[in-house]
């Protein structure tokens, strides 16, 4: 595991408001810790004021993404684009995700082909609750 985590911007390829990764709490070979922060008049933002739940997929990939830039960044390389090719059991216990609130989002590694696909057991939460989770599957860009 890295001593010091490193910035979601040194991880990832998102920019501007599509980075929704706040800080990687952790970070090693085999998952990522990151904090996440629904942040007011944001683009995902509904008629109500809230995140829809189905921000969650978004968070979880961001965090398999982190996942993958710090192993590249780690072999000397640097991040990749990567794309998201499904989810499988998506559940979430909440319609949405209110404005100011903050949850861990975590990314655990189950499969990595070097030619590119992954799969990753990903959670979001509030300490020991588990708000939304899913096995994300997804391939990177050489």
């Amino acid at each position: 595991m890295n001593p010091e985590p490193l910035s979601p911007e040194a991880l990832l390829p998102h920019r501007g408001p599509s980075l929704l990764l706040r800080r990687i709490l952790e970070i090693s070979d085999e998952h990522c810790l990151a904090r996440v922060r629904v942040e007011p008049g944001a683009w995902y933002l509904d008629e109500r004021g809230c995140a829809p739940a189905w921000l969650a997929l978004e968070w979880m990939a961001q965090a398999a993404s982190a996942f993958s830039g710090n192993r590249h960044l780690q072999a000397g390389g640097a991040p990749r684009i990567g794309f998201l090719l499904g989810s499988r059991r998506f559940e979430t216990t909440v319609p949405v995700f209110p404005v100011g609130s903050e949850f861990e989002v975590e990314a655990k590694l189950i499969f990595l082909d070097e030619a590119g696909p992954s799969a990753f057991a990903c959670r979001v939460g509030n300490g020991a609750e588990t708000l939304a989770r899913a096995t994300l599957k997804a391939i990177e860009v050489p």
